[in-house]
């Protein structure tokens, strides 16, 4: 390696430090005091950095750090479900719903249980995704939602549900995600949320209600409400 890439290299690797430190600066203030209560200068003083424009000169804004955060968590959880996939394929017996439906909670509980950084994530960030007037799901969904990851837990779930039509299927997975934000924010919020017997009962009880959400039958009501839309 020269002389000059190794310059390159440390300031990369520098640039790097400081738009992490940020974004796990923000993640936190936003998590204690809200999106709507976070200054830029706020965030600056959070992550020590002693150039006061160095969020601009990253992000450009705040919300052009949100989406990075977004985009940074979105790949973290990504990369996890991607894992757990494989496992999951792996195995001699064909997955079953339950199994295909652990996989939408699966990721973001496991890297939450690992990281405090994550629960601050999901506790600035849980509520605001699809729950909030601002949603941040058409910015999840714009920058490729799940990932390829997420859309293989979406193959597997039609092909486990054929039951359902695709207008049913995707009323069904709106409510589902929802569900799991709302319930991720909300565990996030409990003193050891993820720890110990009231993580896994919470786990499992969320799976469960998933499991329900789209298995449930079609009822005759929901059938003549879909044609008259359609």
């Amino acid at each position: 390696m020269t002389a000059a890439e190794k310059i390159t290299d440390s300031r990369q690797a520098r640039s790097d430090a400081t738009k992490n430190a940020l974004m796990r600066a923000a993640e936190k203030l936003i998590a204690e005091r809200g999106i709507g209560n976070v200054s830029i200068s706020d965030i600056v003083a959070a992550a020590a950095q002693k150039n006061q424009s160095a969020l601009q000169y990253h992000f450009t804004n705040i919300d052009g750090l949100i989406e990075a955060i977004l985009e940074n968590r979105s790949s973290e959880t990504h990369h996890r479900r991607a894992e757990l996939i494989k496992t999951l394929l792996a195995r001699d017996t064909q997955p079953n719903l339950r199994d295909i439906c652990m996989l939408m909670v699966q990721p973001a509980f496991l890297l939450a249980q690992e990281s405090i950084e994550y629960q601050n994530y999901v506790k600035a960030f849980g509520h605001q995704l699809v729950l909030s007037e601002r949603s941040l799901l058409p910015l999840v969904q714009r920058r490729g939602g799940g990932g390829a990851s997420g859309q293989k837990t979406s193959e597997l779930l039609k092909a486990a549900l054929p039951q359902l039509t695709p207008a049913h299927y995707q009323q069904r997975m709106e409510a589902a995600v929802r569900l799991c934000s709302a319930s991720m924010y909300y565990q996030a919020r409990q003193p050891k949320g993820f720890k110990g017997d009231q993580a896994e009962r919470f786990l499992h009880g969320l799976v469960d209600a998933l499991v329900g959400l789209m298995s449930g039958p079609i009822s005759e009501q929901s059938k003549a409400a879909a044609k008259k839309q359609g």
